[in-house]
């Protein structure tokens, strides 16, 4: 796989101009793959572009990392890779008879979706139409409407007017039912910005704080004032969830960016970003601003940059750039009020900008830290622990343990995802942020404590895996759980399950292994 110039360890390089090189790690989207096993695949790819020298061109503009990372903006790049380079293989006329049959389905289920989504258009029209009519006719007769009748007019999942908390508690009627209820339950993929709205009880545009939400608050504020900051308790505070109001300085503390010590935090904050922005100028060439609008973008494009140059062990891999999302949203309540989901971010003053991509670029770099070995070659920390997300379950749930196995599916085809993304893929934004909180709160959150968290999700979803009878029903359901109306209560419930196994398995590994 590699050239004779390559045979070095990257750390013996020459690195002139940048700081290490930036490589391809793969496994980021997909399993990792042994090279061995797929060499055919390897030699057909795209070779580094080689120097009059016959060494491998170095990344040293940003043009050059942009076209690296680019997967971490346009999906599916790495699959149109692998599948060109595969289909040298096949003979053209399959390839070209599959494609078009691929082509056609396409439409048809496309044109069958239009007309199924016109029928429903009309039928609610008509409901409503009705519905108004019925209304009027009461208001003529001086009748009250009574609360069920206004409550119809809210919207509801169900024809009975009964509440769900979800789609998932909806009932089913026949498997095309299922189908359509299983897509609306999806979860969105999330791209930059990935900004789903987070409103619960921690966040704007809810009603009025509760009692005890206030007193938590006055907790954390006490805690906060000191002149040093006691770390222990603002992690035992923090462990049930952190308020809105606080969270920034709160999860700036937590991580490690900034010190205990009330006098020290400022002088902290501007040596930190001065240094940032150091970077910037340094390593990061002003582009054309015309071809690149989005604020999120840039921002986003910087801080992987950065990031990348400064850890050449891994350089950029897929995924990183989910986690900065959390951090970046958080640290943006520090300056609006209003929700993020429809908020500019280019209407705020440059300094407070500036200061947000800072202190995200930090935040993230020091949450990376504790789980480098996730995103080196071949991804050994992630592979080790999907083997031990395996050994958990066979131990806490032999029962879903030997279903999957029984229908070959394989940990590493959907938890590969749970551990490079730490669960950002599988539940909304709001609920990613309150799991930090723990997470931050908790010690080695990210790299230990995650492992339970993704053990007690599988389970919680035991009955509809059982309920799925073949290979490609549980890879749909696996990787496409119906988390989009999950709340604060819903997480924590899953981190009190995650907790509970931890203290019964964490030091005692020998109890899940066979």
């Amino acid at each position: 796989m590699s050239t004779d110039g390559n045979k070095k360890q990257f750390w013996k390089r020459n690195t002139a101009k940048v700081p290490g090189s930036i490589q391809h790690v793969y496994g980021a989207q997909h399993p990792p793959f042994d090279p061995l096993l797929h060499a055919n695949l390897i030699k057909v790819g795209n070779k580094p572009q080689m120097t009059p020298g016959g060494k491998p061109k170095k990344a040293t503009t940003f043009q050059e990392f942009e076209s690296i990372t680019s997967d971490a903006w346009d999906v599916g790049d790495d699959d149109d890779e692998l599948l060109a380079m595969a289909a040298q293989n096949l003979n053209i006329e399959v390839v070209m008879e599959t494609a078009n049959k691929v082509i056609e389905n396409h439409s048809k289920q496309q044109e069958k979706q239009r007309q199924d989504d016109a029928d429903a258009s009309e039928l609610e029209d008509r409901e409503e139409e009705e519905h108004e009519e019925e209304v009027e006719e009461q208001w003529e007769e001086g009748e009250e409407l009574t609360p069920e009748v206004s409550f119809a007019c809210e919207p509801s999942p169900l024809s009975d007017g009964r509440l769900v908390k979800s789609l998932s508690e909806a009932p089913i009627g026949s498997p095309k039912d299922a189908s359509l209820h299983r897509q609306q339950s999806l979860p969105h993929r999330p791209t930059i910005p990935m900004v789903a709205r987070i409103a619960d009880q921690n966040t704007s545009g809810t009603p009025a704080m509760t009692e005890r939400e206030a007193s938590r608050l006055d907790k954390f504020k006490q805690v906060l004032a000191g002149p040093n900051t006691d770390l222990e308790e603002l992690r035992k505070l923090s462990w049930s969830g952190i308020p809105r109001q606080v969270r920034p300085i709160t999860w700036k503390l937590l991580s490690g960016y900034l010190p205990a010590n009330t006098e020290r935090r400022e002088s902290t904050l501007q040596r930190k970003r001065q240094e940032y922005f150091g970077f910037i100028e340094q390593y990061y060439d002003s582009r054309n601003e015309e071809h690149h609008q989005d604020t999120y973008r840039q921002i986003f494009e910087r801080i992987l940059f950065i990031w990348a140059i400064r850890h050449p062990a891994s350089g950029y891999v897929q995924g990183i750039n989910d986690l900065v999302t959390p951090f970046f949203v958080v640290y943006v309540f520090e300056y609006i009020k209003e929700e993020v989901e429809n908020f500019d971010v280019s209407s705020l003053q440059e300094a407070a900008l500036r200061n947000i991509e800072a202190d995200s670029f930090w935040c993230m770099s020091k949450l990376l830290d504790g789980i480098q070995d996730n995103y080196t070659f071949a991804q050994p920390g992630i592979q080790r622990k999907v083997k031990a997300l395996e050994e958990l379950v066979s131990r806490i749930d032999e029962t879903v343990h030997v279903h999957m196995q029984q229908y070959e599916v394989e940990y590493l085809q959907f938890a590969f995802r749970w551990m490079n993304n730490l669960l950002m893929r599988e539940l909304p934004l709001r609920c990613t942020i309150r799991l930090w909180d723990t997470y931050q709160a908790e010690p080695e959150g990210f790299s230990h404590f995650h492992l339970y968290v993704c053990a007690a999700f599988l389970v919680r979803w035991r009955k509809e895996i059982l309920d799925e009878r073949d290979f490609q029903g549980l890879m749909i359901l696996l990787q496409n759980l119906p988390t989009m109306h999950w709340g604060n209560e819903e997480v924590s419930v899953l981190l009190a399950e995650a907790y509970r196994l931890k203290f019964a398995f964490a030091d005692a590994p020998n109890h899940y292994k066979r």
